[in-house]
């Protein structure tokens, strides 16, 4: 069921409210109990694990696995490195103190380092700024779609050691071996969260919104693997309201959007999407309703031209990203296993 089945009927004129759920509480029980009949009777398993970032999504995800099974059958995971804000942790911690579940940490970074995470980033980012090194700083940056004149090319941001920034366009096989060196992080942490499941009968518990979800901003066997995915039909501004609905830490509720994934402060709307959560809801409901981009640019308080190129850009990467929702393909099929 869409969440907008919760929501008052949309009005003639297109607003924020369009996003408004109109009984957060009902349908965070609808949710609960959902995911009770998909983890015991689909995936016959006795709980959830969830991958705990400190962040909204995975803050709501626990809420909502609480109030499916108790907090004795929500087990949540830490999964700091070496670039993890301290903040994260700190707020996971204090996450599981409100919902009172049990927790592990596991510190991903000697694996990592023995994977050769690290060392291939600092070789992807060298073919650029050959100097970086110790003590430098970095993350991944694309121009905003709203300028009209954009070139698609994603850049690499450094910060020297003495604070200075500069940024430079990366070739595409650098960009292909950082990206996949930084995947590693998400894989990691998906096969810790399996191996607390397997522990526990439990199952594992996904975290993507709905704008995570349809825009692909994921990796495959990594968050994008999971038994369940409570969220992933709630836009970004709805998981905000139904974890403050619910009891969700303020601090935590109060915090803006990040990857924590680069050693430099990463937006999500900096590295992928066309704007920030907010407006990029917005559009993304927009279009998923029909709603023509002039009357979308004065509640955005962007141009027309401007709406129009986020509704391109959604569909382009809903094209480029669509075989990330493929799960494995067969040959012929075998008509004996019944999914």
């Amino acid at each position: 069921m869409d969440a907008g089945c919760m929501r008052q009927p949309r009005a003639m004129t297109f607003s924020r409210d369009a996003l408004r759920i109109a009984d957060l509480t009902a349908e965070a029980d609808r949710i609960a109990k959902r995911l009770r009949e998909l983890v015991t009777v689909n995936h016959r398993r006795r709980g959830l694990v969830v991958g705990i970032s400190g962040g909204i999504d995975s803050a709501l995800c626990t809420a909502l696995a609480v109030r499916a099974f108790g907090p004795d059958k929500v087990h949540g995971i830490f999964l700091p490195e070496r670039v993890s804000s301290s903040e994260s942790l700190t707020f996971g911690k204090l996450l599981a103190e409100r919902f009172g579940i049990q927790t592990t940490t596991e510190d991903l970074a000697p694996a990592l380092e023995a994977l050769g995470c690290y060392q291939r980033q600092d070789d992807a980012i060298r073919t650029v700024f050959p100097d970086y090194g110790a003590g430098w700083k970095s993350k991944i940056v694309i121009p905003s779609i709203l300028e009209g004149d954009r070139l698609n090319i994603s850049r690499v941001t450094v910060e020297r050691p003495d604070g200075t920034q500069e940024s430079k366009a990366l070739p595409l096989s650098a960009y292909l071996l950082l990206v996949a060196a930084t995947n590693f992080k998400q894989r990691l942490r998906t096969t810790l969260e399996y191996f607390h499941a397997d522990r526990l009968n439990y199952a594992v518990c996904g975290t993507p919104n709905r704008l995570e979800y349809d825009q692909g901003f994921f990796v495959k066997g990594g968050d994008g693997l999971a038994d369940v995915k409570p969220i992933a039909h709630l836009y970004k501004t709805q998981v905000y309201a139904m974890a403050e609905a619910l009891g969700v830490p303020e601090e935590i509720c109060r915090r803006s959007p990040t990857t924590d994934t680069f050693s430099l402060p990463q937006g999500q709307d900096e590295f992928y999407y066309a704007l920030p959560y907010g407006e990029m809801d917005l559009c993304l409901w927009a279009h998923n309703h029909q709603v023509p981009a002039a009357e979308v640019a004065p509640v955005l308080g962007i141009t027309e031209a401007q709406v129009e190129r986020v509704f391109k850009d959604i569909e382009a990467k809903r094209r480029a990203t669509l075989p990330l929702h493929l799960t494995s393909l067969l040959i012929d099929p075998v008509p004996e296993i019944v999914k």
